[in-house]
């Protein structure tokens, strides 16, 4: 149903309780914290021994309100995940190469499909514009500002229009100089005729004077964007809009971050948005140059991959997504979960609006959302009657407004055609991005330890040498920048026997250290002017030797990766 259908909270909460029920090997099924409304928010981790840390994954979406498509792939990803566990070899209906796959079955998932339950529910059921959270719990809020409220009684809560000689919108006209039907806002330019328009939000204006009418804004009901709301460089809301009180007072970003700071195994990190058709990387703050060459290395590899299956782009997020030039987004998630977490983490803002109304590649990216033309309008005008089946643009219907007096009521519905795709094409986004994103998530580190050689040494001795090696394309710290990191513990090896001893006791526990990985990213191998490897850092060799016979437990891993034990029989 979710790859046709954007779910509501019940549905979302069926979906992943259907699977729990149906694979309790592979999926548990938790609430890593309540919403501000009370709702659970629910993680699926997916994988052999779900109980079990490893090398793991996070993914998670919908962390803005109308953004409902990323439930829809976070879903469509878990039920890939759930097929390669029974055999297929495939992510998002491409042929998966099966050691690929097997990497997928080794590897923890950590999916949280809808971080904003209560906004996207009010989304979903009234219309209204919420970008994170409906609440709004600031304290000052005795000035005049625009709450959302379904005026004409329809059950849902869009746009008003309000006729005005000094308004700043006109209705888009053909070339005859005939409106459009249904009718299209755009700015209005020096030539334009009237009639002119003011436009506001579908509601009521707070502490209303009667005389002056507030500027609308996209948090004046609500007050939280969460993707402001961490703490990698958290600046305040007189700094950044959304930001909150405090890093992490949203109940909600301070929930995924627990979860995350108690689990640091994961390694990679996808977070879901919509739209624009474009993978947003690292750094976000500063320029390339600045960035660590290998990890800037590893993100061309998914680069690569994004291109190849889904045909975004993929932009550094200082250089190409910057709402102000050299004005970084500060508390920002995916800056936290590569800052701070040391996560290969990036944003994919799902759905190619501006490739459906052949618009070209604009530089910086983000100048695609501002600077738009009026053939652009009259494109997705066309594009939304012809293949959309005309969900953005409505009638207008007249209504008496308790403050204003006589509006218009409709225009447009944004949620399906532009902020998320049509039910349509949503399948189809939904399988180009698992075919990228579990690829990339086959990139983890797997450390494994086996016994090389066994040999007995006279009548009560036997020597035992072991093979600790890591066989993931990332390093056991991931990438090269989260070495430093307190929780990339370097790996260490612990011994007990249960009969036999150590002749050596301080050899029970041995410093392993980190394993390279054998990954080095896009451009960053061999070359050639420089045709070799490197040296075997991805294995460490250990000798010991015990007395007596028995069973001695190895015992090899960290927190980061998760630990592997075996049993060595001696004597």
């Amino acid at each position: 149903m979710f790859r046709s259908k954007y779910l509501d909270y019940a549905e979302l909460c069926a979906q992943l309780s259907s699977w729990a029920g149906q694979h309790p090997d592979l999926v548990r099924l938790i609430s890593i914290g309540k919403s501000a409304e009370g709702r659970d928010i629910p993680l699926l981790a997916v994988g052999r021994d779900p109980d079990q840390p490893r090398p793991a994954v996070w993914i998670d979406g919908n962390m803005h309100a109308a953004e409902v498509c990323g439930t829809s792939v976070a879903l469509a990803i878990v039920a890939d995940i759930l097929a390669i566990h029974q055999g297929r070899n495939e992510a998002g209906a491409k042929p998966l190469p099966a050691h690929m796959a097997e990497t997928i079955r080794e590897t923890l998932f950590y999916v949280v499909p809808r971080i904003s339950p209560d906004g996207a529910e009010a989304v979903l059921k009234t219309g209204r514009y919420v970008r994170s959270s409906p609440v709004n719990d600031r304290a000052y809020r005795n000035h005049a500002y625009w709450e959302a409220a379904d005026i004409d009684g329809d059950g849902s809560m869009g746009y008003m229009r309000r006729a005005c000689p000094d308004g700043e919108l006109v209705e888009l006209r053909d070339e005859g100089g005939v409106p459009l039907v249904p009718a299209v806002m755009v700015a209005r330019i020096p030539e334009d005729p009237g009639p002119y328009y003011k436009l506001y939000p579908e509601g009521r204006i707070a502490n209303f004077d009667g005389r002056r009418i507030p500027d609308p804004w996209f948090l004046s009901d609500n007050l939280y964007d969460f993707n402001r709301n961490f703490p990698y460089q958290w600046a305040p809301e007189a700094d950044q809009a959304g930001a909150g009180h405090f890093p992490g007072s949203a109940p909600e970003t301070r929930a995924v971050m627990e979860f995350v700071t108690a689990h640091p195994n994961i390694f990679t990190w996808l977070n879901l948005h919509t739209f624009g058709g474009v993978l947003i990387r690292p750094l976000g703050d500063q320029p390339d140059h600045k960035m660590n060459q290998s990890d800037l290395a590893i993100f061309r590899q998914v680069e690569a991959w994004t291109r190849d299956f889904t045909g975004y782009p993929t932009v550094s997020g200082y250089h190409e997504f910057l709402y102000e030039p050299e004005k970084p987004l500060r508390g920002d998630m995916i800056d936290y979960a590569y800052h701070q977490r040391g996560c290969l983490a990036y944003v994919v803002e799902l759905w190619d609006l501006f490739h459906q109304l052949g618009i070209e590649r604009k530089k910086p990216f983000v100048d695609h959302y501002a600077h738009l033309e009026r053939q652009d309008f009259v494109a997705l005008a066309r594009w939304d009657r012809e293949a959309n089946h005309g969900r953005i643009f409505k009638p207008w219907r007249k209504v008496m407004h308790p403050q204003l007096g006589e509006v218009e009521v409709g225009g447009l519905d944004t949620l399906v055609g532009i902020v998320n795709p049509p039910y349509e094409k949503l399948a189809g986004v939904c399988d180009a991005q698992s075919a990228a994103f579990l690829r990339v998530a086959s990139l983890v580190p797997r450390v494994g330890v086996e016994v090389v050689k066994k040999e007995r040494l006279g009548a009560d001795h036997t020597r035992i040498e072991l093979r600790v090696a890591n066989s993931g394309y990332l390093a056991t710290h991931g990438l090269a920048s989260a070495k430093k990191l307190a929780h990339a513990e370097p790996l260490r090896l612990t011994a007990e026997g249960n009969g036999p001893r150590l002749v050596a006791p301080a050899e029970s526990i041995i410093e392993i250290g980190h394993l390279d990985g054998w990954g080095t990213g896009r451009y960053g191998g061999i070359g050639i002017f420089a045709p070799w490897t490197r040296g075997n850092g991805h294995e460490r060799l250990v000798s010991l030797v015990a007395q007596g016979r028995g069973t001695l437990t190895l015992r090899v891993g960290s927190c980061r990766v998760g630990f592997r034990t075996i049993k060595v029989e001696v004597g």
